[in-house]
């Protein structure tokens, strides 16, 4: 392991958001461990080899031909044990498919979900199947067709379907404390809706049920996945989190108090005021004069 070079997708991040949408090919990549971090796309892999993925509080050992879809989501990581390893990769955003008012399918689909089977065994015969398609999208990709994109969405949903039809895959290891990973999933869900950066983007995410439902978890189950593992509920990680990030917008920003109450959140700067002395002992424009 110690001679495996370390090998990052996340560069595809700026293309992604000029167009949307990538696809490329897996080369025979000798001794590369993929390790995948943040990442503001979905993701459908066609791989050959042997690896290990594991994808929110589940283990996957796969060998052979996988069919793997990701979520930007949930955090995953995934690394390759066998030499040779090659296949295809689709890199898409959410609003890439938005232009075709398609993505119910994304948010109904057993293989984006964090309680859902993300990785789906292939045959040869599925394997030569699943190749056409995602070569038909390199071909599309490069050409100077004027409606390529329409035709690439169109893959992508074709390749769902087909996945759909497929029996889902069950040999995987469940973790030995799936609370870890739930909880891990939380706080980089948490992390992802900061810094805020415009009044104009207000934060989405604000309560227990926002994140629970974001992550197509029960909220009771959340909570307790979450106090298990650090020893607090989850909502008191989204009020140290939102007061952390008040008190930069009070020290670092010339936003005004209803802009920053706003940006957080809340539809009423009162109701900010309130809660901001409710969880520090002082108010946002003393806290702001205390700083000048």
């Amino acid at each position: 392991m110690d001679n495996k070079i370390a090998r990052s997708v996340s560069l595809f991040n700026n293309d992604l958001r000029l167009k949307g949408f990538n696809v490329f090919q897996i080369k025979e990549d000798d001794q590369a461990v993929r390790f995948y971090s943040r990442k503001d796309f979905y993701k459908i892999c066609l791989t050959t080899g042997k690896s290990k993925i594991h994808y929110a509080d589940r283990s996957f050992e796969v060998e052979g031909t996988v069919l793997f879809f990701g979520n930007p989501h949930i955090p995953y990581s995934w690394e390759t044990i066998s030499t040779t390893y090659v296949g295809y990769t689709c890199l898409f955003s959410e609003e890439f498919l938005c232009v075709s008012e398609r993505t119910d399918m994304l948010q109904q689909s057993p293989f984006f979900k964090i309680g859902g089977t993300p990785v789906l065994k292939i045959t040869e015969q599925q394997r030569a199947s699943l190749n056409i398609l995602f070569q038909k999208m390199i071909d599309e990709q490069n050409s100077s067709y004027v409606y390529k994109d329409d035709l690439i969405r169109s893959y992508i949903n074709l390749i769902m379907h087909e996945a759909m039809k497929m029996q889902p895959s069950e040999n995987f290891d469940q973790h030995k404390n799936a609370a870890y990973r739930v909880a891990a999933v939380f706080m980089e869900l948490l992390e992802r809706q900061f810094p805020v950066e415009s009044p104009n983007k207000p934060l989405q995410l604000k309560t227990a049920q926002d994140y629970a439902q974001n992550l197509a978890l029960h909220v009771n189950y959340l909570n307790r996945m979450v106090k298990e593992v650090t020893g607090r509920p989850t909502s008191a990680h989204i009020a140290e989190r939102i007061i952390s990030e008040a008190k930069a917008l009070l020290q670092h920003t010339d936003w005004n108090i209803a802009d920053i109450a706003y940006a957080l959140g809340f539809e009423y700067p009162s109701y900010f005021n309130n809660y901001f002395k409710r969880m520090t002992g002082t108010n946002p424009s003393s806290l702001r004069i205390m700083e000048v």
